[in-house]
């Protein structure tokens, strides 16, 4: 073994960074302290995400939506990432499921999400988003 992190460890802690990026890219009072860069850069080529009211987007959709909503949030918007588990996997691509929970102006929400990773040593955490499937468990109330 190379001692290097596994390619489960690698994609948990993209998904948890990534979220964390999120958060301090929707929110108002933090958006001006992140790099969308590092969004950009570990949405692979080629990506696409079914979103949890089923509605397919490409890599262009997904960038522009996210670089459209910064600082759209207030500072109660937050994201938690539960259950992380691995799925099916090869030595260079991982299944990664996960559950999203987020709590938006007041409104809670869950969604579970599984999503596909593939090694890139340019990349922050050494993997790339390929592929994302969410899907609500919990609608956001009202």
């Amino acid at each position: 073994m190379s001692g290097e992190p596994s390619l489960f460890s690698r994609a948990s802690a993209e998904v948890v960074d990534l979220h964390r990026f999120f958060v301090d890219w929707f929110v108002a009072a933090r958006a001006n302290t992140v790099d969308f860069n590092r969004f950009e850069r570990v949405m692979g080529e080629g990506f696409a995400m079914v979103a949890p009211d089923g509605q397919t987007l490409d890599r262009d959709a997904v960038v522009d939506h996210v670089r459209t909503s910064r600082a759209t949030c207030d500072d109660g918007f937050t994201i938690s990432i539960e259950d992380i588990q691995p799925g099916w996997q090869n030595a260079d691509t991982i299944v990664i499921l996960y559950i999203e929970a987020q709590l938006r102006g007041g409104k809670h929400s869950r969604r579970q999400s599984s999503a596909v990773f593939t090694t890139s040593s340019s990349a922050p955490n050494g993997v790339l988003w390929r592929h994302l499937h969410e899907t609500w468990l919990q609608v956001p109330e009202g």
